[in-house]
């Protein structure tokens, strides 16, 4: 008897959901999800100047799933002063403070050099970084710090995996030098992976920021003629 009032009362709820209002409007169907990170197109980064410490705890795990398109299942940190595995094998001592998220080839990874750096130093960094094989700069890209370099490079894939691209932006925030990289597997550079980039190294920035706006220093020596050299290449 249960049973059957369990059913019946069931009927009845459908009756009274199916009988509203004919003429009402239909739900509208659901669209793809909206990123909620921050383009870098619509951050001012020139304003902002970057602890040298750890920041990783800070990056927020929303947009690291997002641009990585989904949740990473390896998460490694590491610090100024520990020994690393390096790409080509072997170990050394990190100077920075860094992090790496990956899943199904795709890896996101962010650091920043423990020693203050000059000016100077930064435009020898971006060019040495610009030089490094199957690397190019990208056309047009918005500045990540000052001096700055955005870059495409083609990276050998790892452990058996194919080959895939990497876009980074790296520049200079007071005296912090800070990269960040999103690389893929097999994709080519276009706009969609900068711009995917770039989502994540505005995350990154936020995490690493120091309060306040930060006011730049006289630009003069950047060049030879003076003027500032917001960009390498």
């Amino acid at each position: 008897m249960a049973v059957v009032l369990v059913l019946v009362a069931g009927v009845v709820l459908g009756v009274v959901l199916l009988g509203g209002d004919d003429d009402a409007p239909d739900e509208p169907a659901a669209g793809p999800a909206t990123p909620t990170s921050t383009p870098l197109a619509d951050y001012d980064t020139l304003a902002v100047a970057v602890a040298r410490e750890p920041f990783c705890e800070a990056v927020e795990p929303a947009v690291v799933t997002e641009v990585l398109e989904a949740e990473p299942t390896g998460v490694r940190t590491w610090a100024d002063g520990e020994q690393v595995r390096l790409p080509e094998g072997g170990r050394d001592v990190a100077h920075e403070f860094g992090c790496r998220w990956a899943v199904d080839g795709a890896v996101a990874s962010a650091w920043v050099f423990a020693p203050p750096v000059t000016r100077r130093q930064a435009i020898d960094l971006a060019q040495v970084a610009q030089s490094a094989d199957g690397c190019a700069p990208m056309r047009g890209a918005r500045p990540y710090g000052l001096p700055t370099l955005a870059a495409f490079c083609r990276v050998e894939g790892r452990r058996g995996a194919p080959a895939g691209t990497e876009a980074s932006y790296r520049g200079l925030f007071g005296d912090a030098w800070l990269t960040c990289t999103l690389e893929v597997p097999g994709a080519s550079p276009d706009e969609a992976l900068a711009e995917r980039a770039g989502r994540f190294c505005v995350s990154v920035l936020e995490a690493a920021r120091l309060p306040g706006d930060y006011t730049r220093a006289d630009p003069a020596a950047d060049g030879p003629d003076g003027s500032p050299s917001p960009s390498i290449g």
